[in-house]
């Protein structure tokens, strides 16, 4: 079943270097990234209708223990040596809660996008299923994995020369985001990390499984649960550098 909300015309790019923009275009695409989802989480979700849309507290506590119970009770998946290690870590270093709340997308990134045809603008968000109430910094934080993640890995950049293709460097990027949010910045932004590359591992390591059981749809099923295990060893890895 699906229904279609309404028909937006535009582009959708599935590679976040946008390889078919100019310099300037990408500089500019970058910055309309940011700013939509810098506007989805100044909403206030009581005056937009949505205060009763999710729990706000306890967001990234909550995440954690589902991920890692989905992760840990799958036994048809298997085990993954840096996942392991990943529960326990997270488990042990979670930190206070923000206190912070707004309407999350959590699945954030360019190819869930809709952009104008002729210019740097995003006329729509789409793939909406994760959405809850929840820590804005954690949903900015799953969005910036981009800059973690190897180019050819889902919509990874790490390893390209972002100065030459005018895209905006890590650190500007968050800056821009607190600057449209009203921010000092991200504490914990090294845990986040850790966590959104946890998260998207263990919903690999679930296709991983019905694999397994046969019951994966997807004709791609294969070749994006074999990522399974390279996302957690950079989780791991980024786990082992962080500055806790």
């Amino acid at each position: 079943p699906f229904y279609v909300m309404d028909m937006v015309p535009g582009r959708i790019v599935w590679d976040a270097s946008f390889p078919d923009t100019g310099r300037e275009q990408r500089a500019a695409h970058f910055a309309a990234m940011n700013a939509t989802i810098a506007q989805l989480h100044n909403y206030d979700p009581e005056a937009i209708g949505l205060g009763d849309y999710g729990k706000p507290t306890a967001f990234v506590e909550r995440q954690v223990a589902r991920w890692s119970k989905q992760y840990l009770t799958d036994l048809d998946g298997g085990r993954i040596p840096a996942m392991d290690k990943l529960v326990d870590w997270l488990g042990k270093h979670l930190p206070p809660d923000s206190g912070r709340s707004s309407v999350v997308h959590g699945d954030y990134r360019c190819d869930n996008m809709i952009f104008w045809p002729d210019r740097p603008e995003v006329r729509a968000v789409l793939d909406w299923e994760l959405s809850t109430l929840g820590d804005p910094a954690a949903d900015f934080t799953y969005h910036l994995m981009m800059y973690r993640m190897p180019a050819g890995m889902f919509t990874g950049l790490k390893g390209l020369d972002l100065e030459a293709l005018g895209i905006p460097s890590e650190d500007e990027y968050v800056a821009a985001y607190c600057r449209r949010t009203g921010r000092d910045g991200l504490p914990h932004l090294d845990y986040l990390i850790v966590f959104v590359l946890f998260r998207i591992a263990a919903v690999l390591h679930g296709i991983r499984g019905r694999l397994a059981r046969g019951s994966a749809s997807s004709a791609h099923a294969e070749a994006t649960a074999a990522q399974a295990e390279p996302l957690a060893e950079l989780a791991w890895a980024e786990a082992q550098k962080a500055a806790l």
